[in-house]
């Protein structure tokens, strides 16, 4: 008797402003099925509602499992405009201290960065002034995280894009738009979670 190895699918989507990390929602809000047909896979974690950028979808169990894992943590990088000027104590405050108790467990990465060159909002930004850019790494992914880090040095956070999730990254992908990983990529990734 023989078996056939059946294909996985690994997916990057590059989640809009304003769509649920699901593909049914009871109050008919915007959902992945307006972006994905294929309805056997599933998110990797999830991004807030207001939140946009990476999302990676899978059928594969033991590639979801293991990069939803918190032991393995894997790298999850953002970009976040926040409001008013952001200080090199906010950095410092953002790099050195568990600013959420109870919460937070582990430190984060945080640099000021020039404004990115990034596709526009579906609903823009209100005209704050000013607003700086944080590049924003953390090996946890907790609920809001990023947003409660930032309003906790005076900061708070007016749009916020995951760009990258380990080794993978969001590249040029502009709101809706999704793309098989390529061959490179998951090898690598599979190598990062160890699986063979």
């Amino acid at each position: 008797m023989s078996f056939h190895k059946i294909a996985m699918k690994y997916l990057a989507f590059c989640k809009p402003f304003g769509v649920l990390s699901q593909f049914t929602d009871s109050k008919g809000r915007d959902t992945l099925k307006n972006y994905i047909q294929d309805k056997q896979v599933y998110p990797v974690g999830r991004l807030d509602y207001r939140s946009e950028g990476l999302l990676i979808l899978s059928d594969d169990g033991v590639f979801i499992q293991r990069m939803s894992d918190p032991r393995f943590n894997h790298p999850k990088t953002y970009l976040a405009q926040v409001e008013g000027t952001a200080t090199p104590t906010n950095i410092e405050r953002l790099n050195t201290e568990l600013l959420i108790p109870g919460f937070q467990t582990k430190i984060v990465q945080a640099t000021i960065v020039a404004p990115p060159d990034i596709f526009p909002r579906t609903i823009p930004v209100r005209d704050y002034h000013p607003t700086t850019w944080l590049q924003i790494t953390l090996t946890e992914g907790k609920k809001h995280q990023v947003r409660r880090l930032t309003a906790a040095v005076g900061c708070p956070t007016l749009r916020l894009i995951r760009i990258a999730i380990g080794s993978i990254s969001l590249g040029n992908q502009k709101p809706g738009e999704w793309r098989y990983l390529s061959n490179s990529e998951l090898k690598q990734v599979r190598m990062e979670l160890g699986i063979r």
